[in-house]
């Protein structure tokens, strides 16, 4: 794939005084993470935190979502940001989870649910907002869903970066253990030249949990390099 470099964008939003770089996690179960939790998921990494549930910084241990407490597990948004760091030499860095597992495109419209809810919460961690990464797609793969998929994202994430700054985007594929999948993935690699400062990751050699479905814990500890290392490139 031709790689495209982008001039950084100065529209990110300071919404309160704070030397931290803070990134959105947006989508469904695969960004929120339902990979099994380990020891080394439990480590705390200096510089960089977590924005809760209660909103509040908290120590980046997975899991880093709470849309599902019974079964959110490893994601891909520690790997993402330890990456970061390493990479950018970023100082402080926080991740503000607001992913849903299960919820279609549909549910992230433009003042649904999921939408305000991901506004709010960045609006409420201040900083300054450097990306926005989105794994979602699962629940758009059936019922001719899947040729709208990129028109329909388009509006989701034009309405979004209005409200919270023009910041990069990273999506990432599907699972490519799941062949009805390739359809959004072939949508998801289009925005590439839809959208200015997108970035879309493989999920090439990345396998699945036993349910067929989610991503496995070393997966997605993978899957967050990767998508590091394409918010690196629009930065």
């Amino acid at each position: 794939m031709t790689r495209r470099w982008f001039v950084p964008s100065l529209a990110a939003p300071l919404f309160a005084q704070s030397g931290r770089d803070v990134f959105l996690l947006t989508g469904q179960s695969n960004m929120a993470g339902r990979g099994l939790v380990e020891a080394q998921d439990k480590v705390p990494l200096p510089g960089i935190s977590v924005f809760t549930k209660e909103k509040k910084w908290a120590p980046v241990v997975d899991p880093l979502h709470f849309d599902k407490p019974a079964i959110v597990g490893v994601g891909l948004g520690r790997s993402f940001a330890a990456t970061v760091q390493k990479q950018d030499g970023l100082q402080e860095i926080g991740l503000v989870p607001a992913a849903f597992g299960g919820s279609s495109l549909q549910e992230w419209s433009p003042g649904s649910a999921h939408f305000t809810n991901a506004v709010e919460r960045t609006k409420a961690a201040g900083g300054r907002l450097r990306g926005i990464l989105w794994h979602q797609g699962e629940a758009d793969s059936s019922d001719g869903l899947d040729s709208t998929y990129a028109e329909r994202w388009l509006v989701v994430m034009k309405a979004l970066r209005k409200e919270v700054g023009d910041v990069p985007i990273v999506v990432g594929e599907l699972g490519q253990f799941k062949p009805n999948y390739q359809a959004v993935s072939e949508q998801l690699a289009s925005l590439v030249v839809k959208l200015p400062r997108v970035a879309f990751v493989s999920s090439s050699g990345l396998k699945a949990k036993e349910d067929g479905i989610h991503f496995n814990s070393s997966a997605l500890r993978e899957f967050g390099r990767r998508y590091a290392h394409a918010w690196l490139m629009l930065r």
